[in-house]
């Protein structure tokens, strides 16, 4: 008998603050694709801490809640001049940019990976972001190159078929 149960976060929000307030970690199982490759979706669990009040850090992932009142587990890639957080998903180009301290809720202290655990200190996950951010440009410019070449044979396909008609 498993005693997983998806729930929404607007549904156990108030006991995830307690949890954290009161020191402790809070883990669950995101969803979406936003931060591929790194968290797989539904397939990898997130484990949460409380911030402590302190500021967040150059790539820390923090849990937040953006004014529409939407969730999300992104990284901090940069700063805003007024304080805020520049934030983005790792499989995303579209910078989020003004996150407020007020509505981060917790950081990641690590994952769980099939069996594998890994922390934001670990020798893997640190390569692992330096690689990821700082190849950001080569990868932005492969995508673009693979979804013109996509759409272009595409193109070929339906005038060939329209030939052929």
């Amino acid at each position: 008998m498993s005693l997983n149960k998806e729930v929404q976060l607007d549904d156990i929000i108030d006991l995830m603050l307690d949890k954290l307030a009161s020191g402790g970690t809070v883990t669950f199982t995101p969803n979406g694709t936003s931060m591929l490759p790194m968290l797989r979706d539904g397939e990898d669990a997130v484990i949460l801490r409380s911030t402590g009040g302190k500021r967040l850090h150059l790539f820390d992932v923090p849990l937040y809640r953006r004014d529409n009142g939407q969730y999300v587990l992104h990284r901090v890639i940069d700063f805003c001049r007024d304080g805020s957080y520049v934030m983005c998903g790792d499989n995303q180009f579209t910078k989020e940019k003004g996150i407020r301290d007020d509505q981060i809720i917790a950081v990641l202290a690590g994952f769980h990976r099939k069996g594998q655990m890994y922390t934001p200190q670990s020798f893997r996950y640190r390569i692992y972001i330096n690689f990821w951010y700082y190849t950001r440009p080569i990868r932005r410019v492969y995508r673009f190159g693979k979804r013109k070449t996509a759409r272009f044979f595409k193109t070929e396909d339906k005038q060939k078929k329209k030939e052929k008609e």
